[in-house]
């Protein structure tokens, strides 16, 4: 596509469709295509005018070309005056600019229109987060997610925020919640087990035995989790629990040794994974586990 100006405007009004069907962005390419060909058939392409002029939009902005996404809100805003969506682009032309209070006002007026509108308060959270106001991000996530409980996405992001401030307990609250929507998932369980292993003391690290080996039920090839129940069968294994417990997590200790080595030596033959087997063996030598 370097020729641009030799591509007939159909065909680029297909190529445009087949990039929104596929949701594929490819911004500097369509912000190209627009300016050499597009934009001066736009009006000839009927029922998809709206449709490329978002496109464009989100292109432009992707690329820091916020005059062609100027031109393209101002367009929409003539056709529709009184849309949400057209104020939610130019509140992300702002927050492009660095206008993060007047685009905050824009996202307000939204907000008041449509409570049940998940963009624009997302859009206020995005912006508080690259003014690096961790706190207030804490706030307004906690809040959305009070409307919005099923948005993993932002409970992801909480749990990522309570984690870098060390509220272990809150980001475990808000892993939990995730497995709720899935419960099969077993990066989820580890997750959750690699932030009770983090606290530490006994009764979390049981926990965190209990969800590795969840993980691993749900994929016996997780290679973190059976790292993972290892470490916690060490500590138990040397703790001054009873007798019985301490048993227990030898055995499965020793099961988790033997079942990464054994899917190291089966992922490939090759020599560098050989060594890195060797290393693992070593590492895992220097965590022995005693039963006294």
């Amino acid at each position: 596509m370097e020729n641009y100006r030799e591509m007939n405007w159909r065909v680029v009004r297909d190529q445009f469709r087949n990039w929104r069907e596929d949701n594929v962005r490819r911004s500097e390419e369509v912000v190209h295509l627009w300016e050499a060909i597009l934009e001066s058939h736009i009006h000839k392409t009927g029922n998809e005018h709206h449709l490329i002029l978002e496109q464009v939009i989100l292109a432009a902005l992707d690329i820091s070309r916020l005059d062609i996404a100027g031109k393209c809100i101002e367009i929409l805003s003539i056709d529709f005056p009184q849309s949400t969506r057209v104020v939610k682009f130019e509140a992300m032309r702002l927050e492009a600019l660095q206008m993060y209070d007047e685009a905050t006002d824009l996202l307000d007026e939204i907000i008041a229109k449509d409570e049940t509108n998940p963009a624009p308060r997302k859009r206020k959270i995005a912006i508080l987060k690259e003014k690096g106001k961790n706190m207030d991000v804490i706030k307004e996530l906690s809040e959305y997610l009070k409307m919005f409980m099923s948005d993993q996405e932002a409970w992801h992001e909480l749990c990522r925020l309570y984690l870098m401030d060390g509220d272990f307990s809150k980001a475990i609250f808000c892993m939990e919640e995730v497995l709720l929507h899935n419960p099969h998932s077993h990066l989820i369980c580890q997750r959750i087990a690699e932030i009770r292993y983090t606290m530490g003391g006994m009764e979390n690290i049981e926990i965190s035995r209990t969800y590795y080996s969840q993980a691993l039920k749900l994929n016996a090839n997780n290679l973190r989790a059976l790292y993972g129940l290892y470490l916690c069968c060490s500590y138990i294994a040397n703790s001054r629990a009873l007798g019985s417990k301490r048993k227990e997590a030898q055995k499965m200790g020793q099961w988790a040794i033997e079942k990464a080595t054994m899917r190291m030596t089966n992922a490939s033959n090759t020599y560098s994974n050989n060594k890195l087997i060797t290393v693992l063996e070593s590492t895992l030598g220097c965590l022995e586990i005693k039963s006294n």
